[in-house]
C-alpha cells in the first residue's frame, strides 16, 4: 500500500501552525464567540487497555491510501485481533495535509463526535466518512456529508459542523501530528505496533508485526 508523503517536518509543522491561525481567524464571523479550543482528549481506541499489542495508525482523512486502509485493513484487524482482545487499536490524526481544508475539518468533526457522542460513535463516523466521502476514487467531503453522518451516529450536526469550521479541536489534532513527527512519521497511513513504526500498511505487514509480538 502506497503512502502519501509529507514535506520536511519543519515545513509541515510550520504550515500546520500558520494554517491553525488562518482557519480560526477566518471562521469567527457572527455575533457569538466561538467555543474555547479543546486542548486534550483521550486517544480514540478500541480493544482492552491491557491487550498485549497496541496498534496505532496515523491517518489523514483526505488521503486515498488511508481510505483504502480504513475500508480494507481496519475491518480485518478488528475482526481478527481487536474483538478477541489481543490488540488495542488507536486512531491518530496526522494531517499532512493532503487537502488544505478537509485534512483539518474532517478530523475536527470526528473529534467533536467523540467528545459529544462517545468513542463508538467516533469510529462509526470515521468509517462512514472514509466510505461515503469519496466518489470514483476522488474525495467528495462536504458540510452536508458531515451533518448527515453526525446525525446518523447520534451527534448534533450543528455542533459537529461548527466545531470543525472553527478549529475547536485543532490543538488535539496538532498534538497527534507532533507525536507522529517525533516518531518519524512522514506519510499516511503509518502503522505503529507497540511503539515501533513498521514498514508497510497492508494487512500482511500489520498482521506479521502483530504476530511477532504476541
Amino acid at each position: 500500500m502506497r503512502r502519501h508523503r509529507s514535506l520536511t517536518r519543519r515545513d509541515a509543522l510550520t504550515a500546520s501552525a500558520s494554517g491553525a491561525v488562518a482557519l480560526i481567524a477566518g471562521c469567527l464571523g457572527g455575533s457569538e464567540a466561538a467555543a474555547d479550543p479543546v486542548e486534550s482528549m483521550p486517544t480514540p481506541a478500541r480493544g482492552p487497555e491491557d491487550a498485549p499489542v497496541t496498534v496505532g495508525v496515523f491517518e489523514d482523512y483526505a488521503c486515498p491510501h488511508c481510505r483504502s486502509f480504513a475500508t480494507d485493513v481496519y475491518p480485518k484487524l478488528i475482526a481478527d485481533y481487536v474483538d478477541g482482545g489481543e490488540v488495542r487499536y488507536e486512531h491518530r490524526d496526522f494531517p499532512i495535509p493532503v487537502h488544505d481544508r478537509w485534512s483539518w475539518e474532517a478530523p475536527g468533526a470526528a473529534r467533536a463526535v467523540q467528545d459529544t457522542a462517545g468513542v463508538d460513535a467516533f469510529f462509526t463516523f470515521t468509517r462512514r466518512l472514509f466510505a461515503d466521502g469519496w466518489e470514483n476514487g476522488s474525495m467528495a467531503y462536504s458540510r452536508s456529508l458531515l451533518r448527515t453522518v453526525a446525525a446518523d451516529v447520534g451527534a448534533d450536526p450543528d455542533t459537529v459542523v461548527a466545531a470543525a469550521g472553527e478549529g475547536r479541536y485543532r490543538p488535539v489534532i496538532d498534538a497527534d501530528r507532533e507525536a507522529g513527527a517525533d516518531l518519524g512519521v512522514r506519510g499516511t497511513p503509518t502503522v505503529v505496533v507497540n511503539g515501533d513504526v513498521i514498514e508497510g500498511a497492508d494487512y500482511p505487514a500489520v498482521q506479521s508485526a502483530i504476530e511477532a509480538r504476541l
